[in-house]
């Protein structure tokens, strides 16, 4: 590997050691920690903000769901009726005409 070439997220010790003097030289060794405190309470926002929207997208895509799901059920529900509807009379019949042939097909 080229030591020229900068990978964009990596930093070496060296350069996290020259970044952290200058921070302290800039800011003094006091403002430091709470510099910290306020970048992790960012951070900590940022992430809960992020939770929040990816839970109300996944809410919102659930509630989709339910209303084609049940659209479909009702059109399974109505062609399992219409089915047992249509098939009914043809047992029915074939019943009826079994009974009306069965004594005649006996003599």
């Amino acid at each position: 590997m080229n030591p020229s070439v900068l990978l964009p997220a990596f930093i070496s010790f060296e350069e996290m050691t020259v970044i952290l003097l200058i921070a302290v030289v800039i800011f003094g060794p006091k403002k430091i920690p709470e510099i910290a405190r306020g970048l992790g309470e960012g951070m900590r926002a940022m992430k809960k903000a992020t939770e929040d929207i990816k839970r109300e997208i996944l809410d919102s895509a659930d509630g989709i769901e339910n209303p084609v799901k049940d659209l479909k059920d009702a059109i399974e529900d109505t062609a399992n009726d219409v089915t047992d509807s249509v098939s009914n009379p043809v047992k029915d019949f074939k019943e009826s005409l079994d009974d009306a042939v069965g004594p005649i097909k006996r003599e």
